[in-house]
């Protein structure tokens, strides 16, 4: 914490404007020593102020890029130190050339996401507000986007918090009756007991009720297209992704391979798998990418099973159902501009529980009630839940189940009457899972952990 520390804080490569990142006690001296503004009747550099001007090597004589610079003197800055951001051309030449010079100059080189590092442990942001930075540069969609930013607001924290108040007021209750027998001190009922470890038990579990959509928001939801050959697939593929990217004839077994493509459905990334038509072939090439298929088939989140509705159901079609056994999934009746011929009792014994839709992916119908079905399945129904505040790290998940296992543990002891000393520890066990949340109560490994997962210079 006591070093200058230094890095790119943009991609490499060509761009309008790269920038070096310093914080540290050592940024002004080092920007002093290797900048040089244009106009030297001015007052040199200013706090908060952009000046223009040169990053030279004194030491070879050597101007090395025109840049612009400012120094933004702490605790008003994002790590809370002083901090000098120098914005040069988007050259990695450049780039590498003045981080080269402001290490020489007593810089260190910043690891992962020190930077934020140094946010958190200077007490600008709490932990989960600093893993939402790192969701915030990755995110690919405006729902993910503003997850994470909910979440860098603050949205988790006041949620972990209002939860450990109540945590700490009970702990604080059952702490009077066990060290306080005697005094004139109302004592705690194990039924008013009860009654406020199972409200803290709800409110912990209906957090956690969001972390499944939270999840396949920020992580986006893997859909394999599975189907005997030639019922349209490709067609499925190109209409979700609004181009022609899958070759779609009339001839069976045109898909060889698996084909897996990016998009955002409903504003919820999704990786679509275009697979081979699943059959019975002595062809080796199609049966390797048949192979791929059924590999595809068991890592998605969720399946879509076309069959041709102008065609009875057919012994392939019953074999990739029973694959379906266990999965999420869609029964997708395509065709149906060519007339119904598939018998309506083997439709439904092919589906099971599974939703059957009719398309006609020519014509483009049905394609919005298939996106529909894929957000209604990530909000689990309940299209309201997309404007609360959602859990969308493992981490968060994992310690949320954590304190709720440890209320719900308190709780059977409380209704079996068992000692407060017992009740308390349970108690007390999940008020220290929801700090290591916020970070309150936390060791340095994890956040060296934690920290670790970020990229260079942020």
């Amino acid at each position: 914490m006591e070093d200058t520390i230094a890095a790119v804080a943009t991609p490499y490569g060509e761009g309008g404007i790269g920038i070096i990142r310093v914080s540290g006690e050592d940024s002004l001296r080092i920007l002093n020593e290797i900048f040089k503004p244009a106009d030297c009747g001015k007052a040199g550099i200013v706090n908060r102020r952009m000046t223009y001007g040169r990053i030279v090597d004194e030491e070879e004589n050597k101007i090395i890029d025109e840049v612009l610079a400012v120094y933004m003197k702490g605790p008003g800055t994002y790590t809370m130190e002083d901090v000098v951001e120098i914005d040069c051309h988007g050259s990695v030449v450049s780039l590498r050339k003045t981080l080269s010079l402001v290490l020489r100059h007593g810089a260190r080189l910043a690891e992962p996401g020190e930077f934020t590092k140094r946010a958190f442990l200077n007490g600008r942001l709490d932990l989960s507000q600093a893993e939402a930075v790192a969701d915030l540069v990755k995110a690919r969609t405006d729902k993910s986007f503003d997850v994470a930013m909910s979440q860098l607001e603050g949205g988790i924290s006041l949620k972990v918090r209002e939860i450990r108040k109540e945590i700490l007021d009970l702990l604080v209750e059952i702490a009077v009756n066990i060290d306080y027998p005697d005094e004139d001190i109302e004592e705690i009922t194990y039924s008013n007991l009860i009654k406020n470890i199972s409200s803290i038990g709800e409110t912990i579990e209906k957090l956690l009720d969001t972390a499944s959509a939270g999840r396949m928001i920020k992580d986006g939801i893997k859909i394999a297209i599975v189907g005997k050959p030639n019922v349209g697939k490709s067609s499925l593929m190109n209409a979700l992704l609004r181009e022609s990217r899958a070759i779609v004839t009339e001839i069976p077994g045109t898909t060889r391979d698996t084909i897996e493509e990016a998009v955002s459905i409903r504003d919820i990334p999704v990786y679509l798998v275009d697979t081979a038509g699943i059959r019975d072939t002595s062809d080796k090439v199609e049966r390797l990418g048949i192979e791929r298929s059924k590999e595809a088939f068991n890592n998605a989140d969720f399946i879509i099973f076309i069959v041709d509705g102008s065609l009875s159901v057919s012994e392939e079609d019953r074999q990739i159902a029973r694959l379906l056994e266990g999965k999420k999934s869609l029964i997708l009746v395509n065709k149906s501009d060519l007339g119904r011929k598939i018998d309506d009792g083997e439709l439904r014994q092919l589906a099971g529980s599974a939703h059957i839709i009719e398309t006609s992916l020519i014509n483009g119908e049905g394609v919005d009630e298939i996106e529909e079905l894929i957000e209604r399945m990530v909000y689990g129904g309940d299209l309201s839940q997309r404007e609360s505040v959602m859990v969308n790290n493992v981490r968060h998940e994992s310690l949320l189940r954590s304190a709720g296992q440890s209320m719900k543990d308190a709780l059977h002891m409380a209704e079996k009457g068992e000692a407060l000393d017992f009740i308390e520890s349970d108690v007390n066990d999940a008020y220290e899972y929801l700090g290591e949340i916020t970070g309150e109560s936390v060791s340095d490994d994890i956040i060296n952990e934690v920290f670790s997962r970020f990229c260079l210079g942020k």
